[in-house]
């Protein structure tokens, strides 16, 4: 089974606003950069709307989750740990 292609946020803008110049047809660039036509009609739309930032929003806010969430982890970790050893250290004075 083939792997997925990932294509870059560059590349998707470059192929999307050649589609939207409208000098070769959607097969015609399909071919020569080797994706299926749906994709470039999927990409030009998105250019469309939001430019070349639509490509990378996602990543970016799927970095950030992931950045927050091992942020809270760890906070989470060092509260339990100061919590155990409050509890042992007056476990110890008394």
């Amino acid at each position: 089974m083939a792997n997925r292609r990932n294509f870059s946020a560059a590349f998707k803008a470059k192929v999307a606003l050649e589609a939207l110049r409208g000098d070769q047809t959607l097969a015609e660039l399909a071919g020569r950069h080797k994706i299926h036509a749906n994709l470039i009609t999927k990409w030009k739309r998105q250019a469309f709307m939001r430019g070349e930032t639509r490509f990378t929003r996602a990543k970016a806010d799927l970095k950030h989750a992931r950045y927050a969430a091992g942020r809270a982890r760890r906070s989470r970790i060092a509260s339990s740990t100061a919590t155990a050893s409050a509890a042992a250290a007056m476990a110890g004075q008394t």
